[in-house]
């Protein structure tokens, strides 16, 4: 799996350049779909490699899931809405893997004219994700950190610039990269466990979070709070996440998909093309930060991961996740 993720990701890969985002007030796409991302990195083998299709669970009409190893897709094409749930045990870590099969899962429904949403939750009870893999980012070469870099900026882009409506289901704690995928959506609902934090706490495993995790912080909850938050890697609880405004809705844990749901049917009732114009230029200048840096991006973090401290910092963590398993 891993050798075919990595060759979805050099393939057609049209780099760092500047295509990767909306142009502004442009003229919608098919379907109404306005200003649509240009071909990324995993476009190529999408058909294939979103697995084979099941049945779902009492659907009709030709409702279909699709399956991945790590990717659970729950299509209602007569709500024109899509239910994506991660699925990569234990904890939802974000692995090359992963991140390919998101894109990918996110392309193929983008292609098709039958769906407008996608609520964004897990299939692991207690946990969205934990974030980036720090598997991929400890004991391997340079030429891997770029690898699983550039799959991360992918990912990022394809949700912040997506067309659809997005609806974040926080079924689970939320740090750091899984964070950063409820940021990117329209709208975020949290389920009301305190146990369930959400926050970008990279700075407590002794990494700094880059400029753009930082710049989709900002834009949700401003700059004060944003500084306060990044330095001291802070992870908000449902309660204070809702007054801060990381998270827009706090509901019941067993309530979350269902208000996602209702939440999703009341953006849809809006013209795709004025919200998709809207959406395009309201996040068109923090996508082009990324996009007109890409590459300068990458570097940087794999001369930061690379550093001798930083390696030693993340051995010693996953050492003592290992002890605590055991």
């Amino acid at each position: 799996m891993r050798v075919r993720a990595r060759a979805l990701l050099r393939r057609g890969g049209r780099g760092g350049g500047g295509r990767a985002g909306p142009a502004g007030a442009g003229r919608p796409g098919r379907g109404g779909r306005a200003n649509r991302l240009p071909r990324c990195v995993c476009r190529g083998r999408r058909g294939a490699a979103l697995g084979r299709p099941e049945p779902a669970a009492g659907g009709g009409d030709g409702a279909r899931r699709f399956t991945n190893l790590r990717v659970l897709v729950e299509p209602d094409p007569a709500a024109g809405v899509a239910v994506m749930k991660l699925k990569n045990p234990p904890v939802n870590s974000l692995s090359l893997e992963l991140l390919t099969e998101l894109v990918i899962s996110l392309e193929k429904l983008e292609n098709d004219k039958a769906f407008r949403g996608v609520v964004l939750t897990s299939d692991r009870p207690g946990v969205f994700s934990a974030g980036l893999d720090l598997t991929e980012m400890c004991g391997r070469n340079p030429a891997h950190y770029a690898e699983y870099w550039k799959a991360v900026q992918e990912l990022w882009l394809r949700l912040f610039l997506s067309n659809m409506v997005l609806v974040a289901a926080i079924n689970g704690a939320c740090p750091a990269g899984g964070c950063l995928m409820a940021l990117t959506c329209d709208f975020r609902v949290l389920a009301s466990n305190p146990k369930f934090a959400i926050g970008l706490n990279e700075t407590l495993l002794g990494i700094v979070a880059p400029f753009w995790f930082k710049d989709t912080l900002v834009n949700t909850i401003g700059h004060r709070a944003s500084e306060h938050a990044l330095q001291l890697g802070l992870l908000f609880p449902p309660a204070e996440a809702l007054q801060v405004g990381i998270v827009d809705q706090v509901v019941p844990e067993d309530q979350v998909q269902s208000t996602a749901l209702s939440v999703m049917a009341r953006w849809m009732a809006i013209p795709d093309h004025a919200r998709q114009l809207t959406k395009a230029m309201m996040r068109k200048a923090t996508a082009d930060r990324l996009i007109k840096q890409r590459d300068a991006d990458i570097q940087n973090f794999v001369s930061f991961i690379s550093r001798d401290s930083i390696q030693k910092s993340l051995q010693t963590y996953l050492e003592k996740l290992k002890q605590k398993k055991g």
